[in-house]
């Protein structure tokens, strides 16, 4: 079977993080911070903690900026739902805002409609920008957008590691940025995330909340100053991801490649969109559009029975039970998220990947859909 994704764990890491678990010191030491100053530099980011997940990052966001109940914060209808689910975790009221069908992110102009036309009791507090499948929202935009309306931009970069909006490393763009180490993501460390700041009081604010709310004080003791979480990251985690980061840039090469045999493959076949090819783009995932006349769930079943993987791209937040039940709204609210929740498909995309299975995985492709 073509895997939709595959982590690419080397020698080199297992015989490190079986030293690092050889040592005894397991949690949070000297190799979680060379990870966290090498992503640092590999971003060119201010500051960066390492934590235990993308959702972990997320919800200390939140918590760090101290939004919660009465607040409102706009995220996209397009995406997997942990982009939501810490806005409910904190208190706080979702307002959802749809994606551009052409690169699959937070459409800043429905977003300006979104605060103009706001009347509900919570205050806008936020946005919650997703750089969905790795391609880079127009932050340009939305930062402007922000600062007229005096709201935090908060940025779920998840898939996005490697991802560049005018010359920047997404993720250190906005106020905040954070980052997935999931095993469907670029690099991984099993589970794991990052949280990326500018401003060094929020910065030593997050790496209090991340670690039981504990300070260290000057005398070498600790005081517990606010009712922090465990969201820690490994050492062997950590050493496992800095070493993947030092071949992260032949990995995003080598994606963009598979991408442009994919690009041409396909650019002929009728009834599909392809994703729109976009400067920056890091590529995490490969999601094309299926016309109306194609029952996707078929397509995926076909696939298989020739030997590849293929799956949804995300989810429609409007659409999840949990959200639909809690504020009523409606499948054709957010037309191009229904669209993509209900027709996209993702190919496989990683870089153990060869070019003649690229065009296997086109010509398979070619033959469902005729």
């Amino acid at each position: 079977m073509i895997k939709l994704t595959h982590p690419y764990i080397s020698s080199d890491e297992i015989l490190a993080v079986t030293e690092v678990m050889q040592t005894g010191m397991l949690v949070q030491g000297a190799k979680v911070q060379q990870f966290e100053q090498n992503l640092a530099a590999f971003m060119q980011a201010n500051l960066v903690s390492v934590v235990s997940s993308g959702t972990a990052a997320l919800h200390l966001a939140l918590v760090a900026l101290e939004l919660g109940k009465g607040d409102a914060i706009i995220a996209p209808a397009f995406t997997f739902p942990a982009t939501v689910n810490v806005i409910e975790l904190v208190g706080a009221k979702p307002i959802l805002v749809d994606v551009s069908s052409d690169n699959y992110n937070m459409d800043p102009r429905q977003l300006e409609e979104v605060i103009r036309t706001w009347t509900g009791p919570e205050k806008l507090k936020a946005i919650m920008v997703v750089h969905e499948f790795g391609a880079p929202a127009d932050m340009v935009e939305i930062v402007n957008i922000a600062k007229k309306h005096g709201l935090y931009v908060i940025e779920d970069a998840a898939c996005a590691l490697g991802t560049i909006s005018n010359g920047q490393h997404v993720g250190c763009i906005g106020d905040i940025g954070c980052f997935s180490w999931h095993p469907r993501k670029s690099i991984t460390t099993g589970e794991g995330g990052a949280i990326v700041v500018k401003d060094s009081h929020l910065y030593q604010k997050i790496n209090i909340l991340r670690n039981h709310g504990i300070q260290k004080l000057e005398d070498g003791s600790v005081d517990f100053v606010a009712p922090g979480f465990n969201y820690r990251l490994t050492e062997f985690q950590a050493v496992m991801g800095d070493l993947q980061l030092r071949r992260f840039q032949n990995n995003i090469e080598k994606r963009k490649h598979l991408v442009e045999i994919y690009a041409k493959e396909l650019s002929l076949v009728q009834h599909i969109v392809l994703p729109k090819m976009i400067d920056g783009h890091s590529w995490q995932t490969f999601m094309i559009v299926l016309n109306d006349q194609y029952d996707r769930g078929k397509v995926i079943k076909s696939l298989a029975e020739k030997g590849i993987e293929s799956n949804l791209g995300a989810q429609a937040i409007h659409m999840m039970t949990y959200f639909k039940e809690k504020y009523g709204y409606d499948k054709d609210q957010f037309p191009n998220a229904r669209l993509l929740y209900e027709k996209g498909l993702a190919l496989p995309l990683h870089p153990l990947l060869t070019e003649d299975e690229i065009t296997f995985i086109s010509l398979s492709l070619r033959e469902v859909l005729t």
